[in-house]
Parts: structure tokens; sequence; C-alpha cells
């Protein structure tokens, strides 16, 4: 699934915690909202359970999403909506100075002297890219490598992403059909007046759900895959321009200055400190596939 890339400073642990949850506090501060709009209008939020709109909306959602993806999306989706709602921290600062330590060292001993650090490094994106630098590889032959991981880890993440707006563009089609076959039983039931408002107003129950669902939970997730994606190629092509910079012998600090227009402006000035006494060299991301690689 997506990598995540481990922190080694030591900012504010609740700044980062509300940063990652973002989108799980946003989808239920809107619920909450709506529920207090409801109460403040002398509603009853009960009276929006509704059991066969719910089998019909997330049933049918379900069940037509799945149709329309392949069945190892199935097994994944979970996951996914798991990855979103808990967030990802990506910190360039720690791979960028990681990047220069590196080159530091390259400069002083060579490249062959990385190989020594090549067991320490828990990221195998970095490790291939380092390996191929010492096994003396054509600098052109590195970046199609390279880059070739990337192309492949963005086209697993945007199927995770459509995945999710494919379910939020089911959700009110659904919504709508559960109404249409409420609205049906009513009309059946003409003959009974004082049971019609209660019959009319449950029927659209259904598409307050699906489009609910689909505007607060489904797209939201979509959405925030997306921006995990765009984060985590941005976080390896820098990775990239680094290993590359290392193999080409260039200058640490002109690494760093290079490095850092990868970096968030509110980061760059750590990018070129050292770590606090507990963060140490920084903690890459785990591998894809055995971390949570969703495709």
């Amino acid at each position: 699934m997506f990598q995540v890339a481990k922190e080694g400073r030591e900012d504010d642990p609740t700044d980062r915690s509300f940063v990652k949850a973002i989108t799980a506090i946003g989808i239920g501060g809107t619920i909450a909202i709506l529920l207090l709009a409801v109460l403040m209008e002398g509603g009853n939020p009960v009276a929006f359970i509704d059991i066969p709109a719910i089998l019909i909306v997330f049933g049918g959602t379900a069940g037509a999403t799945f149709a329309s993806t392949s069945a190892s999306m199935m097994g994944t989706s979970v996951q996914t909506a798991k990855l979103a709602f808990l967030g990802v921290e990506i910190d360039h600062s720690d791979a960028s100075r990681q990047m220069v330590k590196l080159a530091e060292k390259a400069r002083k001993d060579g490249l062959l002297a990385l190989e020594n650090d090549l067991g320490e490094l828990d990221d195998e994106y970095t490790k291939k890219g380092l390996q191929l630098v010492v096994d003396g590889a054509d600098s052109d032959l590195i970046r199609s490598i390279l880059q070739s991981e990337v192309d492949g880890m963005a086209e697993r993440h945007a199927l995770n992403a459509k995945f999710w707006a494919t379910a939020g563009g089911f959700a009110p089609t659904l919504g709508i059909l559960g109404t249409v076959m409420a609205l049906v039983h009513v009309l059946e039931h003409l003959d009974a007046p004082a049971s019609l408002g209660h019959a009319i107003s449950g029927a659209f129950i259904a598409t307050l759900y699906g489009v609910g669902s689909a505007n607060l939970l489904f797209l939201p997730i979509s959405n925030k895959l997306k921006e995990i994606s765009s984060a985590e190629v941005d976080y390896r092509t820098m990775l990239l321009e680094g290993i590359l910079s290392i193999q080409a012998g260039d200058n640490p600090r002109l690494l760093a200055e290079k490095l850092e227009t990868f970096i968030p402006p509110n980061d760059r000035g750590k990018a070129k400190s050292e770590p606090k006494a507990k963060g140490g060299a920084p903690e890459p991301a785990p591998e894809a596939e055995p971390q949570a690689e969703a495709a």
C-alpha cells in the first residue's frame, strides 16, 4: 500500500496526531454538526435509522463497486480506508539529512564504502538505489530502474483511490434507487392516508444515506489517498535525486540545497540541522509489499 516514512525528529506528538488524523476528524466533525442541527430543529436522530435503506445503499454500493474492480481490491479496501483515516506523515527532512550524510561518506571514503551502510537501511527503495551505485551501474540505468519503481507505485495508488471514488459514484444512485423502491411501496397503500407522511419521509432516508456516504465517506477517502500518494511520489523522487547526486560525487552542501526544494517551506531549516538526541538517523519507510501495499 502506501509507504509510511517514519519520523526522526521530536515535534509535538499531539500536533502530529492531529495532522495525521485530519480526515477522521473532518468526517466525524461534519457528522456531529449534522446531528446537532437535527437536534436543534427538534428532530430525533434515531428516526434516521432505517435497516432496509442501509442494506440497499451500502450493500448495493459494495456489490456494484466490487463488480467494477479486481478481486484483489476487495481484500485491500479496508486497509486503504484505515490508512486514510489514520493518515501518515512523510518526513522529508530526516531523509534529506540521511542523503547528505551518505554523500559526505562517499566523497570521503569512496562509493564502495557505502556498502557497509546498506544493511542498516530499512527502506528497500533507497537500498536498491545505493546498491546499484555501489555496483557501478550507469546513472541512466539507475534513474530508469528507480523511476519505474515510482511509476508502478503511483499506478497502484491510483487504483486504490479510484476504488473509493467509484463507490462514491454508485452510492447516490443506490440511494435514489432505494427511495424509488420505498415510494412504490407507499403508493401501494394510498388507502391508509394517516400513515403516508411517515412512510414518505422514511422513503427518502435511502437518498440521505447515498448522498451522505458518498460525500462524507467515500469521496473524502479517495481524495485523501490521492494526497498521500502525491506526497509519497514526491518523497521517492527526492530520494532518487539524492542517490544520483551521491553517485555523481556532488558536494554534500550543494546536495542539501538541492534536496531542500522537495521539503515543505516550514520544515526546510530542519533538514540542515542535526536531529535531536532521541531522533537519531531517520528511519526510512518499509517496502510497500510487506507493509501495506494495497494493489
